[in-house]
């Protein structure tokens, strides 16, 4: 009861009046941030007092994996709220998200994710879903920017890794990024799906090894998700430490 009255009362408020205040500001900055680069800083900050505010003892482990001076397809598994401020506050790399269309949609949040250049993806329209990855592709060949997706597409109700689709494969082959596969283990624990109990406790945040794209046309596809999943899986099976 009294976790429940500390999250009703304190934490989510908290949650939302710094997610409000961080969302107007970037909104506001973005018309002076011409690459992004500061609101994906303000991002990173907003992050950091979110794991704070809800009692994260954050892991890690291989995150010297990621070469700073390279461009990635981040893939990981998708449990909960709390997956997008760990990932945000501990990839060393400016990235843009792949995230369902509702939330670009949204008052504050939508306002920065669009303003940021982060991509909506209806998963109801194929043609548009397209349209949107293959911008992504081309936004990382360009820009020499990163992308995260959760393959999964929807957070995973209880805990088990979902079958993952396509589309993360078909940006990292378009793309020839190279793609980094990582797996979180228990924020789950912290904010389950449809809960809006906010619960201490410890979250790993685990990198894999890369896997390279060189050769693979989009036919292949299928084969590289496939690899990505095997990858993830094996994280969140890998002994604690």
């Amino acid at each position: 009861m009294l976790s429940k009255l500390r999250a009703y009362f304190i934490i989510d408020p908290l949650v939302i009046g710094i997610t409000v205040f961080m969302g107007t500001l970037s909104f506001l900055v973005s018309f002076v941030d011409k690459d992004g680069r500061k609101q994906h800083e303000m991002s990173r900050f907003w992050a950091r007092i979110m794991m704070m505010v809800c009692g994260v003892r954050l892991e890690t482990r291989g995150l010297e994996k990621v070469d700073r001076a390279k461009n990635y397809v981040f893939v990981g598994n998708h449990l909960s709220f709390m997956d997008t401020p760990v990932v945000l506050a501990n990839i060393p790399q400016q990235f843009l998200f792949l995230v369902n269309i509702r939330f670009v949609q949204m008052p504050f949040l939508g306002w920065h994710l669009q303003r940021t250049g982060h991509f909506g993806v209806d998963s109801t329209d194929m043609r548009a879903s397209l349209k949107v990855m293959t911008e992504a592709a081309k936004k990382i060949e360009e820009r020499k920017l990163s992308v995260l997706l959760f393959p999964e597409g929807t957070r995973s109700k209880d805990g088990a890794l979902k079958e993952f689709k396509e589309g993360a494969a078909y940006i990292a082959i378009k793309s020839g990024a190279t793609v980094m596969p990582f797996a979180l283990r228990g924020t789950r624990e912290i904010i389950g799906v449809g809960s809006l109990v906010v619960r201490p406790g410890k979250v790993e945040f685990l990198v894999g090894e890369p896997i390279s794209t060189e050769g693979m046309t989009v036919k292949d596809r299928g084969v590289l998700t496939e690899k990505m999943r095997v990858a993830i899986a094996a994280l969140l099976e890998s002994p604690q430490p």
